[in-house]
């Protein structure tokens, strides 16, 4: 998916630690823009309207329109962001060139639908066990999906959907599968009562009755 981000840069030519906390104090974000043959370069970002961008799941599997003074000079996939240890902030992003021709790739997110409605929920009261949040694809840049659907409506409990399964978008390759693994993506399981166990007998239960005292004799 290409066009829906587009991010604004400025290059800058120190490196190093000091630099970079001196731009995050000024609210920036230390990045890089490398690949597709050319020579890596040094940018910063303005922090607030990246942080935003991380919010929306899509942008991290869109081609991304990078603006680098002012000018538009290339389209990149996010490959890393390293966050503040503890702050919601960004503290690095590295961006990857794309080329329209060479297949890249990504992890993009699986989508779960009619899991309330499947027969192994709603009629046998099992379990929906996620195998699998996302899956690693091959493609275009400009075959590239936002997320797949695996839609559970007819799963009973004990059936399993596996990756040869999903439907996917013409030109995507599951990775995994193009190396022969079908894995499970997502089960239905049975839900299995545990029984509690019985309270363990008290002191005065289990003490021994105490003997009757045998009936005394009137005196003649």
């Amino acid at each position: 998916m290409s066009g829906k981000f587009e991010l604004n840069a400025e290059t800058r030519s120190e490196k190093g630690t000091g630099a970079s906390r001196r731009l995050r104090r000024a609210g920036k974000v230390p990045g890089i823009l490398y690949g597709a043959g050319k020579e890596p370069v040094m940018l910063s970002f303005d922090h607030d309207p990246l942080w935003h961008h991380t919010r929306h799941e899509a942008f991290f599997t869109s081609i991304l329109s990078v603006k680098v003074d002012g000018k538009v000079v290339d389209q990149a996939i996010l490959r890393d962001l390293h966050m503040h240890p503890f702050k919601p902030k960004v503290a690095h992003v590295d961006l990857q060139r794309v080329s329209a021709t060479e297949r890249l790739h990504l992890p993009v997110p699986l989508h779960f639908v009619n899991q309330e409605s499947a027969p192994g929920v709603k009629l046998q009261g099992g379990l929906v066990a996620h195998l699998m949040t996302e899956v690693d694809v091959s493609c275009l840049p400009s075959q590239l999906p936002e997320f797949l659907t695996v839609d559970i409506g007819n799963l009973h409990v004990g059936e399993s959907i596996h990756l040869s399964n999903l439907t996917v978008p013409e030109g995507v390759t599951l990775t995994d599968l193009a190396h022969g693994n079908d894995l499970a993506i997502v089960t239905i399981t049975v839900v299995r009562e545990v029984a509690e166990p019985e309270p363990a007998p008290t002191a005065e239960a289990t003490a021994p009755a105490p003997e009757a005292e045998a009936p005394k004799k009137e005196g003649k």
